[in-house]
């Protein structure tokens, strides 16, 4: 069984070494420091037995919400952890007055684009080369 439940300053550590076990363009401990400083970023992990098992983060700002970060660990994949962490985050971002929310994925990524459609978004446009080992990036959009 698995918790999901906002994120603290003390989770720092945990995100950002699941987030370099999953992603290959990893934000530092420092960089996350600051994204947890301000006002319009908020997150949640998943924990199961004390461990930081999965995390998600966006931001809200105005009738605007974005999607920054999925992430589930290997071990702990297809057991509905990025859907509860997708969920928490749409919740999150209409309780702060969010009309819409948007993501960029690679689009290489299969599962976390079925994840997203699963939960009502829809393909916008590809972003050519958009991140930094060259890979497009399909934009996706939901109204909330």
């Amino acid at each position: 069984m698995f918790t999901i439940r906002a994120w603290t300053k003390f989770d720092i550590s945990a995100i950002a070494g699941l987030e370099r076990e999953c992603f290959p363009d990893a934000w530092t401990e420092e960089a996350w420091t600051a994204e947890f400083a301000r006002a319009d970023v908020f997150g949640y992990v998943a924990e199961r037995d004390g461990k930081v098992v999965g995390f998600s983060c966006g931001t809200a700002l105005f009738e605007d919400s974005e999607i920054w970060k999925v992430a589930v660990a290997e071990s702990e994949r297809s057991k509905g952890l990025g859907g509860a962490l997708t969920d928490a985050l749409l919740q999150t971002a209409k309780e702060r007055g969010a009309t819409r929310t948007f993501l960029e994925v690679r689009v290489g990524n299969r599962s976390a684009i079925g994840l997203y459609q699963s939960r009502g978004f829809e393909r916008t446009r590809e972003r050519k080369r958009y991140y930094a080992d060259g890979e497009d990036a399909l934009e996706m959009k939901k109204d909330l």
